[in-house]
């Protein structure tokens, strides 16, 4: 298996960062899982939001260097479910990063939160 260097050594742990983008007290975070795979990954996404009127949709991408997928659902405000689940399939290799945004209904992003996750190259049998 060919590395790039310091790939695998750049794995620590699975960083989350929230960021409020309008100043409103919205949390939301993500669990990416696997943090460490093989190609072709399967990615799941859990985000969880405390709901909040101005909710109207939630984004996420998973992205690196070569390859891009998104998807995004609608949410219901104050009665959008707390937890959310993606699912991305065959993710080629590459340094991902996973980001899920909670969309307002001024479709301006009112929350962020970032992961990276890693896909490596199948062991050649």
């Amino acid at each position: 298996m060919q590395r790039k260097p310091g790939f695998t050594a750049a794995f620590v742990g699975l960083a989350l960062m929230t960021t409020g983008v309008d100043g409103a007290n919205q949390p939301v975070t993500m669990q990416v899982s696997p943090a460490m795979s093989f190609a072709p990954a399967n990615l799941v996404i859990r985000a969880r939001l405390e709901p909040y009127v101005n909710n109207r949709a939630m984004e996420v991408i998973a992205e690196s260097a070569d390859f891009y997928r998104s998807s995004a659902i609608e949410l219901a405000g104050d009665r959008a479910p707390r937890t959310v689940t993606f699912e991305f399939r065959g993710l080629p290799p590459g340094e991902y990063e996973v980001t899920a945004a909670v969309i307002g209904t001024d479709h301006r992003r009112r929350a962020l939160v970032r992961s990276r996750v890693y896909v490596m190259e199948a062991a050649a049998h």
